[in-house]
């Protein structure tokens, strides 16, 4: 069976057979989340029902906050986080919309309505310290206390733990933040990396003599920032698959936002990579970013042949990193 995505839009295929399911952001799908798919998998296989990994999209805090800038910056958006789950063997990811319907909604007729009558859930596999339902109410021990009243078992999840920390999407953002890519290789299982299609941007490269490859990133809040050395994947228009390794400039800058209250300035998200020894057009294609060792931080700078000067020194030190 292969994996289906459904929604709040969607009957549960599987309603009359039931489900084991976890809830959560997944963010990063980490070793932690991957050990609670381990437990969601066994319990499948126990009960003899499809597993299901609800996963909240957006975050409750993204949902909530006036500035989006203040929130934590995610590791992986939803379409990633799908593709993760499914090779991992889950049946269904049920993508659960954090709207004001659901912040305003009762623990109670979250249990009744979301996970009895929408899932026939069997057992759900939760943190002892989730919370839901309006303002936070509904905890562990009511879900336990339904579980007994209505037929379906409760389970905590089990801690992981790297290096005798808590591996958590929090712990793998800090690690980021101090370009410790080796060990969030390990607490992630695979290198990290952002993704995005290669789209025309300022030329500005170009005309310095170092031409980039701009990503639309589609995100309000990046988890780096700075100058990398790094490796990319690029799948063509056509199909074909291209690996190179360049320098990764990754920020914000600032944006005009059309919207139905007038256009405003905004800083938007951006990643440009300068491919080494490349001269192909990739525009249109898909490019998976892989960063492997910081180079600088952000910076501005006073003119043109300092920028360029700037970027000459990053290509070398790029160079120097990938031939030591």
């Amino acid at each position: 069976m292969f994996m289906k995505v459904i929604t709040e839009a969607d009957v549960f295929p599987d309603s009359a057979r039931g489900c084991v399911a976890t809830i959560g952001k997944f963010d990063g799908v980490h070793l932690g989340h991957q050990q609670i798919v381990g437990q969601l998998l066994s319990k499948s296989a126990q009960f003899a029902v499809p597993s299901v990994v609800i996963v909240i999209e957006p975050h409750p805090e993204e949902f909530f906050a006036s500035n989006p800038r203040a929130c934590p910056p995610r590791l992986s958006e939803a379409p990633e986080k799908v593709q993760l789950l499914g090779a991992m063997g889950v049946d269904y990811v049920y993508l659960m919309r954090f709207d004001a319907a659901l912040s305003q909604q009762s623990p109670q007729a979250y249990i009744e309505q979301r996970l009895i009558a929408g899932l026939n859930i069997k057992s759900l596999i939760v943190g002892n310290d989730f919370r839901f339902g309006h303002k936070r109410a509904g905890d562990f021990a009511l879900l336990k206390d339904y579980g007994e009243r209505s037929g379906f078992e409760v389970v905590q999840t089990e801690s992981c733990f790297y290096e005798g920390v808590r591996v958590s999407s929090t712990y793998v953002r800090d690690c980021l933040l101090r370009a410790e890519f080796e060990k969030v290789a390990r607490l992630l299982g695979r290198p990290y990396s952002i993704a995005g299609k290669v789209v025309k941007g300022r030329q500005l490269g170009r005309t310095l003599g170092f031409p980039t490859c701009n990503l639309a990133l589609n995100r309000q809040n990046i988890p780096l920032h700075g100058v990398y050395a790094c490796e990319v994947d690029i799948v063509t228009a056509t199909g074909d698959h291209i690996r190179a390794r360049g320098a990764a400039n990754i920020g914000y800058r600032p944006s005009v936002k059309v919207s139905d209250h007038g256009n405003h300035m905004v800083d938007e998200a951006w990643l440009e990579v300068h491919l080494l020894d490349f001269d192909k057009d990739i525009y249109d294609a898909q490019m998976r970013v892989v960063f492997c060792h910081f180079i600088r931080a952000e910076q501005k700078f006073d003119s043109l042949q300092a920028l360029t000067q700037q970027i000459a020194r990053d290509v070398n030190q790029v160079k120097a990193y990938f031939t030591e």
